[in-house]
């Protein structure tokens, strides 16, 4: 049995999926995978892309920190792909439990994905770190410089720095959909970004499927592993 068939037979025999998922299931949409061969880790900076996206530096360096998430991190006009129409169709027809997410770009919620628990926030939301006033992402594309709050203070995007903590809340229902679920599909994740990666070991249901274009450290224990583009292999299963 081919995969394809495979993984339609696995989703038409489930009743509780949740699905997983990294920067592979965005690239389709045009968002750079910040990993791969032509990512943003293999670009050249005055600094590294994980210190620049660190908490320190955000504190220390907030306008060289804004001059590259604005140029790197907001990427204005994406469009859902094929995956993120499918699971939203899935949730639609009550298939699919939950979306979780280390995608801080919003593309689920805009396919119609209703359950989308964003492990490292979003860009679409930014809070004063002062008052908490909130800011959507054009008015950050707008601004110039450090972006500043009516009160003064400074803005900052609603996503997890590295040196930052996840949400515990987030994380919690995470785990309780990925616990509760009969089938785990992990999609476009080299599930080396912890703690979202270790998420996964908390499911005890029956099918563990794995879709990534690259071979992961999860292969050997998957049901299903299919090296191949998200939207790809998503868009050709029926409901």
């Amino acid at each position: 049995m081919d995969g394809i068939k495979k993984l339609q037979q696995i989703i038409d025999e489930s009743e509780k999926v949740v699905f997983f998922g990294g920067a592979g299931v965005s690239t389709e949409s045009g968002i750079p995978d910040f990993r791969s061969v032509d990512g943003l880790y293999n670009q050249k900076y005055d600094y590294p892309p994980e210190t620049i996206l660190s908490h320190t530096f955000f504190l220390k360096k907030t306008d060289e920190f804004y001059k590259f998430y604005r140029d790197k991190m907001l990427c204005k006009g994406a469009k859902p792909n094929k995956a993120h129409l499918k699971l939203a169709e899935m949730e639609a027809k009550g298939k699919l439990t939950a979306v979780v997410t280390q995608n801080i770009d919003g593309l689920h919620q805009a396919a119609g994905s209703k359950k989308v628990l964003e492990l490292h926030g979003s860009v679409l939301r930014n809070y004063c770190m002062e008052c908490g006033k909130y800011y959507d992402m054009e008015y950050i594309m707008n601004s110039t410089g450090v972006p500043k709050c009516d009160c003064g203070g400074t803005v900052k995007p609603d996503v997890v720095l590295y040196e930052e903590g996840l949400d515990s809340g987030i994380m919690e229902e995470s785990i309780t959909r990925i616990s509760e679920a009969d089938c785990l599909i992990i999609a476009g994740t080299s599930l080396t970004v912890y703690p979202a990666a270790g998420m996964v070991r908390y499911f005890r249901g029956k099918h563990l499927v794995l879709i990534n274009r690259d071979p992961t450290p999860m292969d050997d224990m998957c049901e299903l592993v299919l090296h191949d583009k998200v939207g790809e292999v998503l868009s050709q299963i029926k409901l």
